[in-house]
């Protein structure tokens, strides 16, 4: 996530830049008109002269009022603007993130596959990218702070109403149970035909109206995330530009990088949260009255997934209040005119006369300015703008260079979607940890190194002073080193421990047929889960029953009761077992494959701000603007918005054992570990090869221009050498006078 968080801020800044270049509504503009030419007295426009000078008494006005109704307001300082920015960007990131760290918890919670669950993380873009290209022609029309707020509001909306789920289902209940809770472990033992015939009757609950809210569950989710993501349409773009147009031209890049830094702590925030959320029951709204005899370790153990979107949701509201009370327009920071006027006075250059010249011309005949879409969208109805866009979009996606550029951030954005949605679930089934302790991981490795990476990246391109040609290489050879990390994660792991009547491990005996007829004076619900395992055999058993055990034993302590069964017939000894499923034989391989897939995050990231640079050194200079925001447009098309679709799907071709829910297939519980390793490094694999092989080719094309000019500039030009000549001969008669 941040990498694209990057691309986000890096976007819009480079928008504002142009566009206050380009003298379309933009204060500083305004003013330096007004100054007229240079060496006559600066003028401030009459809207903000009151709010800048306003302790002046003007002639025939009345006295001054009282100093203290004169003293400026917070809502206009700049920096407070700024504060404010930087916590509403990062609560509105943790809400937008929090939904990853949980996703492998909303699955099992409402059944859902891991294709459904990405389809409904990348439904916060669809929302977004609907409708973030008004955006660019809006620009500074509209109240921006208040549609900031109101963005703001509805984040917040939607992030209640991604917990209503949790408050219309009924309480969440872990195998076959009645509403007696107490009782629940008698439908998971192997009891007689007759008793267990009438507790499957008694438990059915499929009906119509259970599809219903199935159906309503699913669909107010998917909604929540399309609101939210059009909730964050106005929050970035609008933030960043109105701290551009009134902050101090020396001050804005201090801003920004301030607000860069605090807003890439929201996904490492939404993991964190995760984590301490996770780690709380489901219902701990409402408890049974005999309590639960789950841990966290217990693969049907739910988190309390909703609380984290309440505590996100209650921050954004929070941040979302002094947007209201915030200017349209507020006044530059005073240094900005003391700056202006010493420039105004010494440091303006003479314009020469092919400025003065040019400068006559007007911007409708200028051949440049015609296709300039940043420039001339301020004045554009819609229709105009929707005509105008696709003439400079073709023009724009015909260089090689921001071509390849776009279709390699393309697919690091997608390896970095497909990582940031299903890593914790990996870990989860890869290693046997918890949901917050893979978040946990996540949150202080991967977000943290990923966020070096960028800073590292923009340093090396800017203390080097790299070029086109050295930012090609230096994104080539991160990539590669990316890739080459990559390959041992191939084998950092092991196959499926054995789980009977599902899996037969090569060279061992069939789980069920250790005991021939262990089972089969039992009648085992088909759609029950509350695994087993033997430890002896590391034989896991989908419930106690599949093991042939007639009753139960709880073991209080302190901290935690651990439950184990007895008198299981399909086990050596008879048990006893305990509840859980085995854990992994490779746990201790958790944390060396996490270093491994930060270092590769980080490298990734480097490449970010050398991508960028390529871009804008690439393109002509009035296309600057419009080629930022197509890429970040196709980035978000292209890769933040399949690539989790593709990733769940990848998953879900690796599952063994499907629950079913009233006749229709629910969430897995049981994946291939070998396949599911093999299949989900295998795509972040693929799509690192797929953004080395583009570096590699505009790398090539680099070094061919390059070539090309040093060629162009060694041929001789006897034009150029008689003007050499002259200026030489002119040089003579100072050097001689020194």
């Amino acid at each position: 996530m941040a990498p694209r968080i990057a691309s986000e801020i890096f976007s819009c800044s480079i928008q504002t830049f142009h566009r206050r270049r380009a003298g379309f509504s933009s204060p500083e503009v305004m003013e330096w008109n007004a100054a007229g030419p240079v060496g006559e007295e600066l003028q401030v426009p009459d809207k903000d002269a009151k709010a800048m000078v306003g302790t002046e008494d003007t002639p025939g006005s009345k006295a001054s009022p009282n100093p203290q109704k004169l003293r400026p307001s917070v809502f206009h300082s700049i920096k407070f603007f700024v504060l404010c920015h930087s916590l509403l960007q990062l609560a509105q990131l943790m809400i937008s993130g929090y939904l990853k760290s949980s996703i492998s918890t909303v699955e099992k919670r409402f059944g859902l596959s891991s294709q459904t669950s990405g389809l409904l993380a990348a439904f916060n873009e669809v929302g977004n990218t609907a409708l973030i290209v008004f955006v660019s022609y809006f620009g500074s029309r509209v109240h921006r702070p208040r549609l900031i707020g109101c963005g703001a509001i509805l984040v917040t909306l939607a992030g209640i109403l991604m917990t209503v789920p949790h408050f219309i289902s009924e309480p969440y209940r872990y195998d076959r149970t009645s509403p007696d809770m107490p009782q629940d472990f008698e439908a998971s033992l192997c009891l007689p035909s007759t008793k267990a015939l009438a507790s499957a009757s008694s438990n059915s609950s499929c009906s119509s109206y259970t599809e219903a809210r199935h159906l309503a569950v699913v669909g107010i989710m998917f909604t929540a995330q399309t609101l939210l993501g059009v909730g964050g349409v106005p929050i970035q773009p609008f933030g960043i530009s109105y701290i551009d147009d009134f902050s101090h031209n020396s001050n804005s890049p201090l801003y920004l990088g301030i607000l860069f830094a605090v807003t890439m702590m929201g996904p490492g925030m939404a993991y964190g949260l995760g984590s301490l959320m996770l780690r709380l029951y489901v219902d701990i709204d409402r408890m049974p009255e005999g309590g639960i005899n789950l841990t966290s370790k217990d693969p049907r153990w739910v988190g309390a997934w909703w609380l984290g979107f309440l505590i996100s949701a209650g921050a954004v509201a929070l941040a979302a209040i002094p947007y209201f009370f915030f200017p349209k327009e507020m006044p530059k920071e005073k240094q900005e005119l003391r700056f202006r006027r010493k420039g105004l006075a010494v440091s303006d250059p003479p314009v020469s006369k092919g400025e003065d010249s040019s400068s006559e011309q007007s911007p409708a005949d200028s051949p440049e300015k015609k296709d300039n879409l940043a420039q001339i969208a301020p004045d554009l109805t819609v229709i105009q703008f929707i005509k105008v866009f696709p003439r400079v979009l073709l023009r724009t996606l015909r260089h090689p260079i921001f071509l390849l550029v776009v279709l390699s951030q393309v697919c690091m954005s997608s390896m970095a979607a497909g990582m940031a949605t299903f890593l914790p679930k990996f870990l989860e089934r890869q290693f046997s940890v918890t949901a917050s302790y893979a978040n946990l991981l996540i949150g202080c490795l991967t977000i943290p190194l990923a966020i070096v990476g960028i800073v590292v990246g923009g340093i090396l391109v800017k203390r080097l002073r790299l070029g086109p040609v050295h930012c090609g290489t230096l994104c080539l050879l991160s990539a590669l080193c990316c890739l080459v990390l990559s390959t041992p994660l191939f084998f950092m792991g092991c196959s499926s421990h054995q789980i009977a009547g599902i899996s037969h491990q090569p060279g061992a005996q069939p789980g069920l047929e250790l005991f021939p007829g262990c089972m089969e004076s039992c009648s085992c619900p088909s759609d029950d889960f509350n695994p087993v395992c033997d430890s002896s055999s590391r034989v896991e058993y989908i419930t106690p029953c599949h093991a042939g055990c007639r009753s139960r034993v709880v073991q209080e302590a302190p901290d935690k009761s651990q439950v184990f069964y007895t008198n299981c017939s399909c086990v050596a000894g008879g048990g006893p077992v305990p509840a859980g499923s085995c854990d992994s034989a490779c746990g201790h391989l958790v944390l060396p494959f996490m270093i491994l897939v930060s270092l590769g995050a980080a490298l990734a990231s480097v490449t970010h701000t050398p991508s960028f640079m390529l871009i804008l050194r690439g393109v002509k200079k009035e296309d600057k603007t419009l080629a930022v925001g197509i890429q970040f447009m196709l980035m978000r098309v292209l890769a933040w918005m399949p690539s989790p679709v593709i990733h769940g799907s990848a998953i879900d071709t690796t599952c063994v054992y499907w629950a079913h829910s009233c006749g229709r297939q629910a969430v897995c519980r049981y994946y291939d570990h070998d396949l599911l390793r093999n299949r989900f490094i295998g795509l972040q694999f693929f799509f690192k090869t797929g953004s080395l092989a583009c570096f590699a080719l505009i790398l090539a094309i680099l070094r061919q221009q390059d070539k090309e000019e040093r060629t162009k500039a060694t041929i001789p030009n006897p034009g150029l050498q008689q003007q050499l000549l002259a200026s030489e001969a002119k040089k003579e008669p100072e050097e001689s006078r020194v």
